[in-house]
């Protein structure tokens, strides 16, 4: 008779966490395959599924955007319960194999010129319509506009990853203008 008297405010303990419930991954997967228009795994679409080991809270309507116009990353928000996480696109390495090889190493993309270095003073900037945000940090690698690095705004804590936007600035991944 005891065992049932025990079990039962343990079920009402753990119903609340039942009844919350989290965002199911695998629906995540599906609403990216169907903006990308491609499968997980696939050229063009999610590198991998989202990681089921997520608790993300339910979302009624969780919304899809591309990162960057490389459109290297799907971006998938909610805004009730407020929460954001990023799916890494594959992307194809364009290869000619009927290309003489002279012509593929002629093809070979340049290395864009850092406008930021290793030691540089830089500010960091934030911000969306209504607020903006900076603070000052050291370069702690060489980055070309657009590309991104460490750097360090606080001795005590670790670096921040920025993007480059030009020499002296760069921004929080996101607020990149």
């Amino acid at each position: 008779m005891i065992r049932p008297f025990l079990g039962i405010p343990l079920l009402a303990l753990a119903l609340p966490a039942i009844a919350q419930g989290f965002q199911p991954t695998a629906q995540l997967d599906a609403a990216v395959a169907q903006f990308t228009g491609v499968g997980v795994g696939q050229e063009g679409g999610a590198q991998m599924p989202v990681d089921p080991r997520l608790k993300l809270a339910r979302c009624a309507m969780p919304q899809f955007g591309w990162l960057s116009d490389r459109k290297d990353a799907v971006v998938v928000s909610c805004m009730a319960p407020a929460w954001k996480i990023y799916v890494p696109v594959r992307r194809a390495v364009p290869v000619a194999p009927s290309a003489p090889a002279a012509a593929v190493i002629a093809a070979a993309p340049v290395k864009a010129e850092p406008v930021i270095r290793r030691g540089d003073p830089i500010m960091v900037e934030a911000g969306a319509r209504g607020f903006s945000i900076t603070r000052d940090g050291v370069a702690m690698g060489d980055a070309p506009a657009g590309g991104r690095l460490m750097v360090k705004v606080d001795p005590a804590k670790p670096p921040i990853q920025a993007v480059a936007i030009e020499a002296g600035r760069a921004a929080l991944p996101g607020f990149a203008g």
